[in-house]
């Protein structure tokens, strides 16, 4: 008998129509999905199959503008979710009202009989998915989980609109005690890759074990969700420069590990950030769909990409009524060639040049996902662009070795490790925030980084008090002052740990004494000076940890809550409540 295998997880929720979502399940067997809604609408799909699992991308069309309704899974004619013996609420798709033709220029967050909350939008990254051994969890409690089980026992509770997912969804190289199990069942763990993730099939362990808590699952089947990946979702670190990749890819088991990361996050991550009309446009998608078993298409595309990142683009655009979202794939799309380093190719840099500066008169809010933060603490920053000025050959070969050997120890390989595409983001970011058409908020949400924090940058011609959205502004020009309020939002993880030491570090990389041991070390490495500045605008906290932006019209308010343990159990706990944009 043919059952859900995985999901449903509710991907794509279209803010323009309201009326079409999709929902991706895993099936047992090849085989048929519906998705049935209880107002009426409804989508059916046949599974496509890789490597011997079966998964199906159902496209839920006449969804009610403005609604919330429940929906099932069926199989055949049987109903696969939700289980019969669930104590869980009913699954949800909830979609935005539209414009009315009688009011078309007001965007969905302000039509007649839109939330009076406006868009919510929660985010974080880096979740350890493992479940506590023998009831004790040595990171704390999972804040994916605390929230799912909040939301569940609270039908009144406020739902975010969409979850972001920064990062690290899976860990390829860091396996738990049960998915070790599982891997020495099929081989010999005393042999590379050891204990790490090795293929396909492998990494359908890590999705069952990180999607099939049953809050977590419910969450994911009633919250849509945008996801990105890290450098854990294949491995640590992964395409620091390049001569760790030469060093990778001369290992017997890489290439392996490489075509069936690609391929896996392709089935279970990537395929959902697309629109309906992405789908049908996509040929690797269609070449899946088109063969009884689309495995060697896939693997043939996975690796294509991974020998040329530039032929594939993980990036993507999302829009939320008057709210923009800018997902950049800060891993794969990186040129490693030290005379040309850079995080984004030059189509990739384009191409969000374009997704970022596109008719600005259309959103309120700009929402960059990266990842990798922009804005580190000051001497992190600093000693990374120190680093990539060393390995770049700044001070010759002898002091390029040592640079290489340091960034790869300390993992010196975020934006400030890519001096030039630093500066050109930055620049990209005060245009948009820039001339009259300007947003009232421009923010670069990130993670990575194991706590959270919230940082503000200068630029050099920014008077005291500006960035608060308010006032008027000329067209944009070289060196003009940002009108709107730019901002960095970093929040990780939601379920992992960093030690004392390192947590003293980032400490210490805010003080007085950290900056000028920065400033030492760019004239070290003859850096130049920074196009920005930045101060910490609150943080650092450290704990398992989502943030959450509150958008409506040009209002902007942020929430960070971390999970707590109590008597009755894990708990929400919000340690910052602030608004982003003036009252008024």
């Amino acid at each position: 008998m043919t059952g859900l295998r995985l999901g449903p997880l509710l991907r794509y929720v279209d803010w323009e129509s309201g009326s079409t979502a999709t929902v991706w399940v895993e099936a047992s067997r090849p085989c048929t999905v519906e998705v049935r809604c209880a107002d009426g609408a409804s989508g059916t799909s046949p599974t496509f199959s890789v490597a011997g699992h079966h998964y199906a991308l159902v496209v839920v069309e006449g969804l009610t503008p403005g609604s919330t309704t429940a929906y099932e899974v069926l199989i055949g004619f049987r109903r696969v979710w939700p289980p019969d013996d669930t104590r869980l609420p009913p699954s949800t798709i909830t979609t935005p009202p539209v414009a009315t033709p009688a009011d078309p220029g007001k965007g969905v967050a302000e039509s007649a009989g839109a939330a009076s909350d406006g868009v919510r939008i929660s985010f974080g990254s880096c979740r350890w998915a493992a479940a506590p051994d023998g009831g004790h969890d040595p990171v704390g409690p999972d804040a994916l989980v605390t929230l799912a089980t909040h939301l569940a026992a609270d039908p009144a509770a406020e739902r975010p609109d969409v979850l972001l997912l920064l990062g690290d969804q899976v860990y390829a190289d860091e396996t738990s005690a049960a998915t070790r199990r599982r891997l020495a069942a099929r081989r010999d763990l005393k042999e590379p890759p050891g204990a790490e993730i090795a293929d396909y099939e492998e990494y359908t362990y890590l999705y069952d074990e990180s999607w099939r808590d049953p809050e977590v699952r419910w969450l994911l089947s009633t919250v849509p969700s945008c996801m990105i990946f890290d450098d854990h979702d294949v491995i640590d670190d992964w395409n620091t420069s390049a001569a760790w990749q030469r060093d990778i890819r001369a290992t017997p088991w890489w290439h392996e590990r490489i075509v069936s990361g690609l391929m896996s996050y392709w089935v279970h991550q990537h395929l959902g950030n697309l629109s309906p009309a992405e789908l049908a446009a996509d040929p690797v998608y269609a070449a899946v769909r088109a063969s009884p078993d689309g495995t060697e298409a896939l693997r043939r595309f996975a690796a294509e990409t991974d020998a040329d990142p530039a032929r594939t683009r993980w990036s993507y655009r999302r829009v939320f009524g008057r709210v923009r979202l800018v997902m950049v794939d800060t891993r794969a799309a990186r040129v490693l060639a030290e005379d040309r380093r850079a995080m984004l190719d030059p189509e990739e840099a384009d191409w969000l040049r374009e997704a970022v500066l596109d008719d600005p008169a259309s959103y309120d809010h700009l929402l960059i996902g990266s990842s990798l933060p922009w804005l580190l603490p000051p001497l992190v920053h600093d000693a990374e662009r120190w680093n990539a000025s060393l390995c770049a050959g700044v001070r010759g070969d002898r002091w390029a070795r040592f640079g290489e050997k340091v960034r790869r120890a300390g993992d010196l390989e975020h934006w400030a490790a890519f001096p030039e595409s630093f500066d050109r983001f930055t620049e990209l970011l005060r245009e948009a925030a820039s001339g009259p058409d300007a947003p009232a908020t421009v923010c670069v949400l990130s993670g990575d980084v194991h706590h959270a924090y919230v940082t503000e940058p200068r630029w050099p011609d920014t008077p005291p008090g500006n960035g608060r959205a308010s006032g008027t502004a000329s067209a944009p020009g070289p060196g003009s002052a940002p009108v709107a309020r730019v901002l960095q939002l970093t929040c990780s993880p939601v379920h992992n740990s960093v030690p004392r030491w390192i947590q003293a570090g980032f400490r210490f990389g805010w003080s007085r004494t950290g900056r000028r041991i920065g400033r030492l070390l760019s004239r070290h490495g003859r850096t130049g000076a920074s196009p920005v500045t930045w101060d910490r605008a609150g943080g650092p906290w450290f704990g398992n940890q989502l943030m959450t932006l509150t958008l409506l019209g040009r209002k902007s308010a942020l929430t960070l809550v971390q999970a707590t343990a109590g008597k009755r159990g894990a708990q929400l706990e919000a340690v910052l409540e602030r608004s982003l944009t003036p009252e008024g």
